[in-house]
């Protein structure tokens, strides 16, 4: 087939399993082996945390998967409930920090991050179970695009992870389009939305490449993360994977590049 890939996301808490308080690297690791994606887009990505062991779970990530390209980007710069503040880009490599991260086994030609703003003020949010609405601070979030070397021709792979407020992850989501309407054909975005199908398609224009319920991993109920294109590519297969990290399943696609 013309540039068949395996494409994945996966939001990995953090890499760990729900109800854990550490990561167990070699589990976490075993997991992204079992994945077995060609391009793969993490989110929650911890760096240098106490709660992962002070990992950096990118690398751990890379080295699992076989890839020759990877790039961590942080949305939040510091420690959960110490110094925890919105990541510039500018951060020293070694800060503690949290975001999301893209893994390719194909060479990446150029790299772009895109900053997407939290809500600007406190909000009302019904946590599941609750039956009142908590105020809550929003946080930012960020985008990376990259240009990808893959067999059959270049392809850009987008990886995000945008606000639970829905409200304000459509906001970011237009954001994001706009920020990429340049960017030439094909397209994937890869991501924990935080947003069903008909939503993420209708604010995007993009199709999918995959579906299913993704979450929570325990009884998966909804689909919040996609896989969507733009161009010419196709799915002959895929659908949510389970594995022993994480409170989301994966969601896999086998792509392959259709003829001009």
């Amino acid at each position: 087939m013309i540039g068949s890939m395996r494409v994945a996301t996966w939001n990995i808490l953090s890499g760990r399993a729900p109800g854990e308080d550490v990561v167990d690297e070699h589990r976490f690791a075993d997991a992204v082996a079992a994945l077995d994606a060609d391009l793969l887009g993490l989110q929650e990505v911890d760096r240098n945390q106490p709660r992962s062991q002070h990992a950096d779970l990118t690398a751990l990530a890379a080295e699992a998967m076989g890839a020759r390209e990877h790039r961590f980007v942080a949305a939040l710069s510091g420690t959960p409930g110490a110094t925890w503040a919105a990541a510039t880009g500018e951060d020293h490599p070694g800060t503690a920090a949290y975001g999301i991260a893209f893994l390719s086994r194909h060479p990446v030609t150029d790299w772009h991050v895109v900053r997407l703003p939290p809500a600007p003020v406190r909000v009302p949010y019904r946590f599941h179970g609750r039956r009142l609405p908590t105020w809550v601070h929003d946080e930012p979030r960020v985008a990376v695009a990259a240009r990808v070397d893959a067999p059959g021709g270049p392809v850009t792979v987008v990886t995000t992870h945008l606000s639970f407020l829905p409200v304000w992850n459509d906001h970011q989501l237009r954001l994001l389009v706009r920020a990429l309407a340049a960017v030439p054909d094909p397209l994937v975005l890869l991501g924990d939305l935080n947003m069903p199908p008909p939503r993420a398609h209708r604010t995007t224009g993009l199709r999918p490449l995959a579906g299913g319920a993704t979450f929570p991993a325990d009884r998966p109920a909804q689909q919040i993360d996609h896989v969507l294109a733009r161009g010419a590519l196709a799915a002959t297969g895929g659908g949510p994977v389970e594995l022993p990290v994480s409170d989301h399943h994966a969601l896999v696609a086998e792509v392959v590049r259709q003829p001009a």
